[in-house]
């Protein structure tokens, strides 16, 4: 029997449904570990995730539409965080080189083949990138969460029409949650008079690129080893040189020359933020799942959503329905639920292994 088409719908699986483990258990095994220790490591470890991820959203906002910098330049504000975050990877690599045991970081070379293999990729990254940022632009951080979260919708379309992969009726359950609170926030927005149609496509069109994202990421990671940090190198440096034609076809070169405080050391302060911001989140998202689990890192950005959007109400001193809220329970409750449905769906395969699925999954790629 031919088992790779097999192994590649697994895989496919496992991009589609974000999980890395299916048993949810912790990478790392700390089972020597005093108790103390272990939930120190933990607690700062998501303490470091939350303040990382909280604190790039609102820095971003501010960046993409804040009335005193008036910088309508949304594609040369992620392009200078592509460049950063291509900056330090370099750095980081040569730091390794020159001085072995300070970090460990893959040495990184630019490979023109490479390039091209990861490039496909890129185009998705560049999608996935720009659309959040717009995203941002156009709504409220209160609202940002709602406007991106029918990630977990399109995994599930996405399974279906790339593995014929039927889902569980509980799994639409949460996914019917999920929509339901989406609508729901916009119906919530438009009442309210706060509605962008444009920021609330720009989300969808993220969320859809978010779950092509992790499938294009599995299937790109041969060609540079596994190594996540080498994917990030390359897909940020071809994103840079495909953002310079998209900004010069924007206008946005020109717009930033006219920009009055192109001279402002505190305008490349903040735009070397967003930078270090961008390329911190990686590091701690792989972190945390390394210290707790895939599922938990779910969770946890789960909370952090609904931690983000009270923040956002308080900084902002909005005044929200209790529909509105409503709509972010939803989505942040549904999203929590499809968590545990597959985990516990994928727990149970393992345990008890299905032929006849495993056959279905194999005829549908």
């Amino acid at each position: 029997m031919n088992r790779a088409p097999l192994k590649r719908s697994r895989i496919l699986r496992m991009a589609l449904t974000g999980t890395l483990g299916a048993s949810g258990e912790a990478e790392i095994d700390s089972r020597d570990k005093p108790f103390l220790l272990r939930a120190l490591q933990i607690a700062l470890v998501v303490s470091l995730y939350w303040v990382t991820s909280i604190s790039m959203v609102f820095l971003n906002k501010y960046l993409l539409d804040s009335p005193s910098l008036q910088l309508d330049t949304p594609i040369f504000v992620t392009f200078y965080q592509c460049l950063v975050t291509s900056l330090l990877c370099k750095g980081l690599s040569t730091l390794a080189t020159c001085c072995p045991g300070t970090v460990d970081f893959p040495t990184l070379h630019l490979d023109l083949r490479v390039a091209r293999s990861v490039l496909p990729l890129s185009v998705v990254f560049i999608g996935m990138i720009t659309f959040n940022n717009l995203c941002l632009k156009y709504v409220g951080v209160a609202f940002y969460n709602v406007g991106r979260s029918l990630t977990t919708v399109f995994n599930l379309l996405l399974s279906y029409l790339l593995l014929k992969q039927t889902t569980s009726f509980y799994a639409l359950l949460t996914c019917g949650i999920i929509i339901g609170g989406f609508w729901l926030g916009v119906d919530q927005e438009g009442a309210e008079g706060t509605l962008s149609l444009t920021g609330t496509i720009f989300g969808v069109l993220a969320s859809l690129c978010v779950s092509l994202n992790a499938i294009y990421t599995k299937k790109v990671l041969p060609a540079v080893d596994g190594s996540i940090w080498r994917l990030t190198f390359y897909n940020n440096v071809n994103a840079c040189m495909l953002f310079l034609p998209l900004m010069l076809m924007l206008g946005e070169l020109q717009a930033l020359l006219n920009f009055a405080q192109l001279d402002s050391a505190h305008f490349w302060v903040m735009m070397t933020l967003g930078g270090l911001f961008g390329f911190a989140i990686g590091y701690v998202t792989g972190l945390q799942i390394k210290f707790t689990s895939p599922l938990t890192h779910n969770v946890s950005g789960t909370a952090k959503a609904c931690a983000q959007t009270v923040l956002a109400v308080l900084y902002y001193e909005e005044t929200k329905s209790f529909l509105w809220w409503a709509s972010n329970l939803m989505v942040l409750g549904g999203s929590s639920a499809y968590t545990w449905v597959r985990g516990w769906e994928m727990k149970k395969t393992q345990e008890d292994p299905s032929p006849k699925e495993d056959e279905k999954s194999a005829m549908g790629v």
